[in-house]
């Protein structure tokens, strides 16, 4: 009977000492979710001032998409207008294109300057930064491009 005893409290001593252990963890996550690749060229992790500048060496526009990670239309544009190649095609010919977190960064100092109240806030700017057409709230494929000829025909006329 002792020898039982033994051989049980020796069982749940391994047990509690397997237990007690340190053994490494390993921890499983979710993939890292890869961004979007867009048709439309964005700048990220800059200045308006530095894409003001290279717009200025090309020859070309400013368009800023200051968006939130919240913001269901941004996201909403992300997908299915930022990946359209023809929308990116033409977009890419004429802006130097930025993409901001208005609320990280710089993005809160354009929201302000640029007076964005809701989200997106589309600014098509000249190289000097002036605002040549904007528009707060998503803008699809036609109101997008129809928004982008404004901008060039308006800097067209004050060139």
């Amino acid at each position: 009977m002792i020898l039982c005893r033994l051989l049980v409290f020796s069982f749940l001593l391994s047990i509690l000492a397997a237990c007690a252990s340190k053994k490494e963890v390993v921890k499983t996550s979710k993939p890292q979710q890869e961004e979007h690749e867009y048709a439309v060229h964005f700048i990220k992790n800059s200045t308006l001032t530095a894409v003001t500048e290279k717009a200025e060496r090309e020859g070309k526009l400013v368009f800023v998409d200051l968006y939130t990670d919240w913001c269901l239309p941004c996201q909403l544009m992300a997908e299915e207008v930022y990946s359209d190649e023809k929308i990116g095609d033409f977009i890419n010919e004429n802006f130097i294109s930025y993409k901001v977190n208005a609320e990280k960064d710089n993005g809160p100092d354009l929201k302000f300057l640029y007076q964005i109240e809701s989200f997106p806030g589309l600014l098509f700017l000249d190289a000097r930064g002036r605002v040549l057409t904007r528009k707060e709230g998503a803008a699809f494929h036609t109101e997008l491009r129809d928004l982008a000829n404004q901008a060039i025909q308006k800097h067209k006329g004050n060139s």
